[in-house]
């Protein structure tokens, strides 16, 4: 064997049979396989926690929303719809929260805010600037009364019942009235169930004036009408609790924001 052959077989005999290059290769492969598979559990758990949440939040961070020459303070958890989780002006918001509790969702009571069976557990609430003068119950005279049959039939929750006229636009449902403890009237619309167990999560309706100038539309089930008295004074506590007064400024903005969406 010539001696340069010699040189070369011990060389390659001397060499590593993994090369550092493929070391070096291979580590950094495991390393960046390793990162991809813990940010993709980390992913994976933060994103099943939210699909959890169904669009829900846990959180009790306190948002400061102005409609109008209203300043109102409301939880993310007590705020229906994500977009609207948010500080500034707005043209309405919508809360939902537990009955009695008049509290926002949590993970303990999360059945009852999804499970349908258990349609009484809510009362909605829509809550924006004023476009009526009067509310509902101020609207019955002038408005309601001419609309309804005439026949009244006892109601629930002590409540006088009237069906409305056909072809008035609200062909189905009923005006249900009683005088309220202060004398004045109260009045809701619902479209009542023939049984009770197809009663909604929201078949029963109300308007009320909160506020500086805020309509506060709320909704439940007919199978709620008992507690309709109870309701009424928590929705306007509930709401009233958490607004004030907007700052001048801060209305102007509000204001011309309107008028911009408005227009575009």
């Amino acid at each position: 064997m010539r001696g340069d052959d010699k040189g070369l077989q011990a060389d390659e005999e001397r060499s590593p049979l993994i090369s550092t290059r493929f070391l070096v290769i291979s580590t950094i492969t495991i390393l960046l396989l390793a990162a991809a598979s813990i940010a993709i559990s980390w992913y994976g758990r933060a994103y099943g926690a939210r699909l959890s949440l169904a669009g829900h939040s846990e959180s009790s961070e306190v948002f400061d929303i102005t409609i109008g020459r209203d300043r109102l303070a409301f939880p993310a958890n007590a705020i229906r719809f994500e977009h609207q989780r948010r500080s500034g002006a707005a043209e309405r918001v919508d809360l939902y929260l537990l009955w009695p509790e008049m509290t926002g969702y949590s993970s303990a009571e999360r059945r009852r805010f999804d499970d349908v069976a258990l349609s009484q557990s809510l009362v909605f609430l829509q809550i924006s600037q004023s476009t009526m003068s009067r509310d509902m119950s101020g609207r019955v005279e002038p408005i309601y009364r001419s609309l309804l049959e005439p026949q009244t039939i006892q109601g629930p929750g002590g409540l006088r019942r009237q069906a409305f006229k056909a072809g008035t636009g609200y062909e189905g449902e009923s005006l249900l009235t009683a005088t309220a403890p202060d004398g004045e009237t109260y009045a809701i619309r619902c479209v009542l169930p023939s049984v009770a167990e197809k009663a909604t999560s929201s078949d029963c309706q109300r308007d009320i004036h909160v506020g500086e100038d805020l309509t506060v539309l709320y909704r439940f089930s007919s199978r709620l009408l008992d507690d309709w008295q109870a309701i009424d004074e928590a929705v306007r506590a509930y709401v009233e609790g958490r607004s004030g007064p907007a700052t001048a400024t801060t209305s102007l903005k509000n204001q011309s924001k309107a008028s911009t969406d408005r227009s575009s």
